[in-house]
Order: structure tokens, then C-alpha cells, then sequence
């Protein structure tokens, strides 16, 4: 039912990692939360249990933001729900990391298609209820890399690159209807997608860092909040890096 005194986000990715700690850090009793995932999570009740522990309430729901039928019918039972999207956060992603000349194809497109056109989808569907509404914050969590490059993850750096171009495009289409699109670059964040990588690429990785340390999820998580809040409403087309200074 329609609270025209809640604050309704939809966060792609957020049953577990750095789309959870972005969960956590928008709850609140004002806050309707709203999160996707793909495939089936067992870490998704968790997240809902720990938004209603901090106060809010969330919901997360099994679907795929590459497919436009099933945003589309994900964003349609939040709107009937809740009567508005106050916020979208684009951050489901994943790699699949290999050398350009070895890379499969096939680890190209699912990298390009979860993270740049699921972002694209999610973001063409929740502005026609943002510009009919006159307002409204999108995010998107870009990486480091998709400015400086990396060795090893073409697709994923392509990915995020291609989102900062999309949220500066997206910030100037959107503007005249109060809609603010912004971006989050975040560096080397301790979370599930580095868990995974050697040794060597951690201390190579932390050897560029200025500040001599990983970041964790909260650090990210908390710039969005910042983002999404009206503490932040002159503020669109940006791209802010949580790096510990990897790109100054």
C-alpha cells in the first residue's frame, strides 16, 4: 500500500556483499527496501533480517536484470506495492576475469550483460515512474578500474567504464525531471569477488594504494547513503572514487 512518507529504493545485487552493506546503510523506518537477486541466494533472507533488525523492512526477490521481462515485472510489483521508486541502485555484478586474447566470448557477453545492460535496463525502467514522479536518485557502482584499466579483466573494465558513460548521459537526459545520477568507483573492497583472488594480485593490488589497506563494503555503502540523501540533491553526473587514493 502506497506510504507517501516512505522512502522506497530498489538495490540490484543486494543479498550479499557490498549491495547488502548498501541495504544496511539505507534502512531505516522510513525506508521500503526492495532488493534483486540472481540465481537463487540463501543469503537473501539474511539481509532482510538484518534491515528489519536496523529498523526497516525489505524484500528480496529472485530475478535477473539482464532479462527486460523480468525487471519489468519486478519494478511493476514495487510500484504497485509501494506507489513510487525514490531510489535505484545498480549494483549487481560479477567477473570473469582472463587475458583479452583468451577470453571466451561467452565470459565477455555475461560480464557486459549483468553489469552494463542490466544497469541499462534497470535504469530505463525506473526513470518513466522517476519522471512522472518529478524526482528521483539513480547510482551506479562503477569500479576503479573502469577509469585506470586492468590487466586481466577487459570485460569487467569495459563494464564499468561503460556505466560511467552511461550515468553521465543518463545525469543530462534527466535532469529537467529533478532526477540526480551518479556513480560510486569503488577500489580493492574486501567482499565475495576478491575473496577469490591469489595472493600475489592482493599484495599487488595494495601496493597501489596510498593508504595501505583494503576497504570493506561499509565504506562504499556509505557514500551511497550520502548520495541518495538530500544532503546531496546538487549533485549529478559524478563519479566518486572510494579507492584509499588508488586514482587521484
Amino acid at each position: 500500500m502506497e506510504d507517501k512518507n516512505k522512502r522506497n529504493v530498489v538495490v540490484t545485487g543486494g543479498s550479499r556483499g557490498i549491495g547488502r552493506a548498501i541495504c544496511l546503510s539505507l534502512a531505516g523506518p522510513d525506508t521500503r527496501i526492495y532488493f534483486n537477486f540472481y540465481p537463487e541466494d540463501p543469503e537473501a533472507p539474511e539481509t532482510e533480517r538484518l534491515v528489519a533488525e536496523a529498523g526497516g523492512a525489505a524484500k528480496g526477490t529472485c530475478a535477473s536484470v539482464t532479462s527486460e521481462e523480468e525487471m519489468s515485472d519486478f519494478f511493476k510489483k514495487v510500484i504497485e506495492e509501494a506507489g513510487s521508486i525514490d531510489v535505484l541502485v545498480n549494483n549487481a555484478g560479477i567477473t570473469k576475469d582472463g587475458l583479452l586474447v583468451r577470453m571466451k566470448e561467452q565470459d565477455w557477453d555475461m560480464v557486459l550483460d549483468i553489469n552494463l545492460k542490466g544497469a541499462f535496463l534497470c535504469t530505463k525502467i525506473a526513470a518513466k515512474q522517476m519522471m512522472k514522479q518529478r524526482n528521483g536518485c539513480i547510482i551506479n557502482i562503477s569500479s576503479v578500474v573502469g577509469v585506470m584499466g586492468n590487466p586481466g579483466q577487459a570485460n569487467y573494465v569495459a563494464s564499468k567504464a561503460g556505466l560511467i558513460g552511461l550515468t553521465k548521459t543518463a545525469a543530462r537526459e534527466l535532469a529537467a525531471r529533478g532526477i540526480t545520477v551518479n556513480a560510486v568507483a569503488p577500489g580493492y573492497i574486501e567482499s565475495d569477488m576478491t575473496a577469490d583472488l591469489p595472493e600475489k594480485a592482493k599484495e599487488a593490488m595494495l601496493s597501489q594504494i596510498p593508504l595501505g589497506k583494503a576497504g570493506q563494503p561499509e565504506d562504499v555503502a556509505e557514500i551511497v547513503a550520502f548520495l541518495a540523501s538530500d544532503s546531496a540533491s546538487y549533485l549529478t553526473g559524478q563519479v566518486i572514487h572510494v579507492s584509499g587514493g588508488m586514482f587521484i
